[in-house]
C-alpha cells in the first residue's frame, strides 16, 4: 500500500508562536501528528510537518506527501539541486534559509520512495484541513 501523507504548518506573525501537523494514512489506519516551536517561521513549520511524518514512518514506504507548500515542494523536487551544487547558495548568492531542515528532510527522503504532491490549501481537501486545524491548534496552544 502506497502510505499518503498530508501536511501543513502554520505561523502566528512571522516569526512567531508556530505549529505542525501531519495526516499519515497507510494499512494500519489513520495516523495524526503534530508539534509547536514558540518563536519559529511557516517555512520552518512545513518543512518540520514533512520531515517528523517521514521520521515516523519506521520502515521505508513508498510515500505520496501533499504539501500546500510551494516552498516545500518546489524546494525538495527542484531547487535543492542548485543549492547543493552552489555550495547552500540561492540564486541570488544568499545562504538558503532553513539549511538545517533541508539537510533532515534529505536525510529522511533518502529512506523512502516519495511522490511530492501540491495540493491547494483551504479548498476542501479533507485530510490537508486536518492538517492545518492540527497545525493551527498547535499554534495557538502557545
Amino acid at each position: 500500500m502506497i502510505v499518503k501523507i498530508y501536511t501543513d504548518g502554520a505561523c502566528s506573525g512571522n516569526p512567531g508562536p508556530g505549529g505542525w501537523g501531519a495526516v499519515i494514512v497507510s494499512d494500519q489506519g489513520e495516523q495524526e501528528l503534530s508539534g509547536k516551536e514558540s518563536n519559529t517561521t511557516n517555512n520552518r513549520m512545513e518543512l518540520l510537518a514533512a520531515i517528523s511524518a517521514l521520521k515516523f514512518l519506521k520502515n521505508p514506504e513508498e510515500v505520496e506527501l501533499f504539501t500546500d507548500s510551494t516552498y516545500v515542494k518546489n524546494g525538495i523536487t527542484s531547487w535543492i539541486k542548485n543549492w547543493q551544487r552552489n555550495g547552500w547558495k540561492n540564486s541570488e548568492k544568499k545562504p538558503v534559509k532553513n539549511k538545517d531542515l533541508w539537510l533532515e528532510l534529505l536525510e529522511q527522503t533518502a529512506r523512502h520512495r516519495i511522490i511530492w504532491k501540491w495540493v491547494k490549501g483551504h479548498a476542501g481537501d479533507e485530510l490537508n484541513e486536518k492538517a492545518d486545524n492540527l497545525a493551527r491548534n498547535q499554534c495557538q496552544s502557545i
